[in-house]
């Protein structure tokens, strides 16, 4: 299951609605065995990316595909792909039990298989009541159960977080990262950096329908430092030189040491005769840099950040309006 035949691949992709440019030339890679994070504020372009991706759009340029085919050319594409783009998508008046056996019948999938999988997600209890009554979260784990149905090999998830309590975040962050650990491809949106920081392991981050970042969580955090605060800072710089370690001064007598080995750090300090009186890793501020990276008029709020309906409204134009 960790062929790259799972693989997503979005090369040059653009939308645009009339003049209004959604999503703009937009390249990116999603690895089968990791979680990756589509990350960018309200508006950036992600959902519409999203719909490109499961061919509910079609693009004004560019393409998506997974495993090297757009998704309607896939034979059996709920066997090999997943997703849940919104937590309202099912008949308020069946249960949440109904909703997933019709979903499965037109998938050949057995009603054994919807009962296994809303013991999965945690609302087996729920799951003979109607969805119209249930709780954001409860929605939420609907969706995700939709979407592992047919056992897909790719996972595309649109704020999957959305509605969830702490314990909820939480068994999302491990249900993922066990689902990546079986080698599915895994592509979760977000608008926050600091809710998929623990769960991913590549971040691909776009602001007004464009690229501005893509990589690993690590590299994120810039390189590995500490933080030490001593009596004196410049013979402490000068005997870590020799143990082959850069430093920086910082204020208050402080060094930002380019190593995150304090007992390396310690050792040194030890060797001189200087005190420690503050020794600690270096963390990013990594949704500062977020906010950084995007910050700016969005001129895109409107589209993924309109309502389901409206969005619907929008799509509808595009065979006639489409630069």
């Amino acid at each position: 299951m960790t062929s790259t035949a799972t693989a997503i691949e979005i090369e040059g992709l653009t939308k645009r609605f009339g003049d209004f440019v959604a999503v703009d030339n937009l390249s990116f890679h999603v690895e089968p065995g990791r979680v990756t994070g589509f990350l960018g504020p309200n508006g950036a372009g992600k959902t519409t990316t999203l719909r490109m991706v499961l061919g509910l759009i079609r693009p004004s340029a560019g393409r998506a595909t997974i495993g090297g085919q757009e998704y309607g050319a896939i034979p059996q594409p709920l066997r090999t792909v997943g997703s849940a783009l919104e937590a309202t998508s099912f008949h308020p008046g069946r249960t949440g039990r109904d909703h997933l056996r019709v979903l499965a019948a037109t998938a050949g999938v057995s009603d054994k298989r919807v009962d296994e999988l809303l013991e999965l997600v945690g609302i087996p209890a729920a799951a003979r009541k109607r969805a119209g009554g249930y709780s954001m979260g409860m929605r939420q784990r609907l969706g995700l159960a939709a979407a592992l149905l047919g056992d897909p090999q790719v996972l595309v998830l649109d704020e999957p977080a959305n509605g969830l309590d702490p314990e909820g975040i939480r068994w999302l962050r491990g249900f993922l990262r066990h689902l990546a650990a079986e080698g599915r491809t895994i592509l979760v949106s977000s608008h926050m950096l600091q809710e998929v920081e623990q769960t991913v392991d590549d971040v691909v981050i776009i602001s007004n329908g464009r690229l501005v970042r893509a990589g690993t969580m690590a590299s994120l955090h810039g390189p590995a430092s500490a933080e030490v605060h001593t009596s004196d800072p410049a013979k402490l710089a000068g005997a870590l030189r020799i143990a082959d370690v850069t430093s920086t001064p910082a204020s208050e007598g402080r060094l930002i040491v380019e190593t995150d080995d304090l007992r390396l750090i310690g050792d040194v300090a030890m060797r001189v005769g200087l005190p420690i009186w503050l020794l600690q890793p270096r963390v990013s501020d990594l949704e500062g840099m977020f906010f950084a990276l995007t910050e700016g008029q969005n001129r895109n709020l409107g589209a993924d950040a309109a309502a389901p309906q409206d969005r619907d409204l929008i799509a509808g134009r595009e065979g006639g309006n489409e630069a």
